[in-house]
């Protein structure tokens, strides 16, 4: 490594003396010689290119120390079925009772009427309906045991693309997957955001072990409800969670999910702080790296002198913010 880094350095001073006789011979009878010049010696030999400036992507940390193995093994791939493949009796949960408004209306029943919340509706079939600029549009059949239920895609055959979803159903060939994958299974959980038995979000712990209890059907927004419980503290709880294929990437199972221990990648954390962490709380004397495993990363980061040193803010989205003498915090 050193030898690479001499020869480096040693092209980089022929390179730069070559150009410093280029430039002067061909600038000599120029008054702008000197100033160019000068200009190119500043960047051959000052090592500073440009000062970026602080971003909250400069404070994420890069979690190492982990094999390829190991982080293939975290990632929760699912399946998705194409239309094409969809086979009849094919099951799909209304988690919302809007959905009856997304279904065309008919003289079997009354749409004002209609309850289909916690429902499971069976694929029938499809049938094609052309549409003003003459398209053979999809239009998707379901029964919920009584009645017809036909849902307009307003797409045509080669629209619908692979992980099509409908307004208000959960794909219940993805729950049971999940199901599969993660029942009874032990993780460590990264998100103190958790939710109890009547789904209201209460306070939680984060890199603390959890023992899957069940996968289940979700809301309109997050397809998979994730029912957990808390190893040590034996209190259960439960997380909203992605399929895959969303922008919510922040739901997704390895998002809030670990299936190692992740209190064994950071051996130097003392345990008093390490509890702070869990807690999601700091205190005076935490380093960055703690603090941020604590809150996450900052929205935005700002640097100031002082007569102690650099004093770094650190401003998070709810308001509060904190800072740092010579990497420590100092304040809260």
């Amino acid at each position: 490594m050193k030898r690479l880094e001499g020869a480096e350095k040693l092209g980089n001073f022929v390179f730069c003396k070559i150009m410093i006789v280029l430039m002067t011979n061909y600038l000599r009878h120029t008054s702008f010689a000197l100033v160019m010049l000068l200009m190119f010696l500043s960047s051959c030999f000052t090592g500073v290119e440009s000062t970026k400036k602080i971003t909250d992507k400069d404070v994420k940390k890069v979690v190492e120390g982990l094999t390829q193995e190991e982080l293939e093994a975290n990632t929760l791939s699912i399946p998705t079925d194409s239309f094409a493949n969809w086979k009849t009796g094919k099951q799909f949960f209304v988690c919302d009772n809007n959905a009856r408004l997304i279904f065309k209306p008919t003289g079997t029943y009354d749409i004002d009427t209609l309850n289909l919340k916690g429902c499971l509706l069976s694929y029938v079939g499809y049938h094609l309906g052309s549409v003003l600029d003459n398209r053979n549009t999809v239009n998707i059949e379901f029964s919920d045991g009584r009645n017809k239920l036909v849902y307009s895609t307003d797409k045509t055959i080669d629209e619908i693309k692979s992980g099509y979803t409908i307004p208000f159903l959960i794909d219940m060939d993805v729950v049971r997957f999940v199901a599969m994958k993660l029942d009874n299974r032990t993780c460590y959980i990264k998100t103190p955001i958790w939710y109890d038995a009547n789904e209201a979000m209460v306070a939680g712990r984060k890199f603390v072990e959890v023992r899957i209890d069940s996968v289940l059907p979700g809301n309109k927004v997050f397809p998979l409800k994730v029912v957990f419980t808390d190893i040590e503290a034996q209190r259960k709880a439960m997380v909203w969670m992605t399929a895959g294929g969303t922008v919510l990437k922040n739901r997704s199972f390895d998002a809030l999910f670990s299936l190692t221990d992740i209190r064994k990648r950071y051996p130097s954390i003392e345990q008093d702080v390490w509890q702070c962490i869990v807690a999601g709380k700091v205190k005076a004397g935490m380093t960055k790296d703690e603090v941020r495993l604590s809150l996450g990363s900052p929205s935005s980061v700002n640097q100031r002198p002082s007569h102690e040193g650099v004093r770094e803010y650190w401003y998070y989205p709810d308001g509060r913010y904190l800072y740092f003498e010579d990497g420590v915090l100092v304040e809260r």
